[in-house]
């Protein structure tokens, strides 16, 4: 049986801003149709390792691999491995859902079909003349999935994707992403909501102020802590008690 191939492969990365050690010697892999989930509370440095990943931050020293190429062999061939999905993005005032996504094809030479066929993926093709202005949030996140997808990348990158999204953004997230899991994509996305991690992760990953603190697949979760599972996890690392869960709850 043939070994997965690595996609992603962090070593002992660091982040240092000024005098504040933000990320503390991270290590991750993740092979191809693997899906990693990155998992805890606010400032636990789930973005800042996203965008080291992505380019846009360096790391301070270890080193980040995407597809067998570094960020400091061929910046050029490193981005072409990746797709990333930021948390917010503003869109052109007056372009449609296809001006928008050919403006990036253009960009990363990809053909016209190629635009048609990922609005497609996404389910925004009918709606492909409609000005971005008028979209949901949900509609947004789709078209901003649908740039990441543009050129069937190695790996795919999402910041927070399904944050304050209805249930139907939500199913239709986790039926995207188990579709390019399907497809041979690696995918990394940090979440604060923990259904959507179970839902499609093979591994997740918990980080507290900037380290691993727990990781494994949804079954050492359970294994571990019971019926409460990546619940359980959470509560532990973060304290949280019975109320304050369940007023989190009614956030999900």
């Amino acid at each position: 049986m043939d070994k997965p191939i690595p996609i992603l492969q962090l070593k002992e990365v660091t982040k240092r801003i000024e005098k504040q050690q933000i990320i503390h010697s991270v290590d991750l892999k993740i092979c191809q149709g693997q899906v990693l989930a990155l998992c805890g509370g606010n400032g636990a440095g789930k973005s800042t390792i996203l965008r080291m990943i992505a380019g846009i931050l360096q790391p301070t020293s270890g080193f980040i691999e995407v597809n067998g190429v570094s960020w400091k062999q061929n910046r050029r061939s490193y981005a072409e491995q990746i797709g990333y999905m930021p948390d917010d993005y503003l869109f052109g005032q007056g372009l449609s859902a296809e001006e928008t996504l050919t403006f990036w094809a253009s960009l990363r030479k990809v053909s016209k079909d190629r635009v048609r066929e990922t609005l497609r993926i996404v389910g925004l093709y009918e709606v492909k003349s409609k000005s971005v202005s008028s979209f949901s949030k949900g509609m947004r996140q789709r078209l901003l999935f649908a740039q990441a997808l543009l050129t069937k990348p190695p790996l795919l990158i999402m910041d927070e994707p399904t944050n304050g999204l209805d249930p139907y953004w939500l199913e239709s997230f986790i039926s995207l992403v188990r579709s390019a899991k399907q497809e041979g994509h690696a995918v990394i996305f940090s979440t604060h909501q923990l259904q959507i991690a179970e839902a499609v992760a093979d591994q997740v990953v918990f980080l507290k102020e900037g380290r691993i603190m727990e990781e494994g697949d949804v079954n050492t979760f359970y294994q571990k802590y019971g019926s409460q599972g990546l619940q359980g996890a959470f509560n532990r690392l973060f304290g949280l008690h019975a109320d304050a869960k369940s007023e989190m709850e009614k956030t999900l």
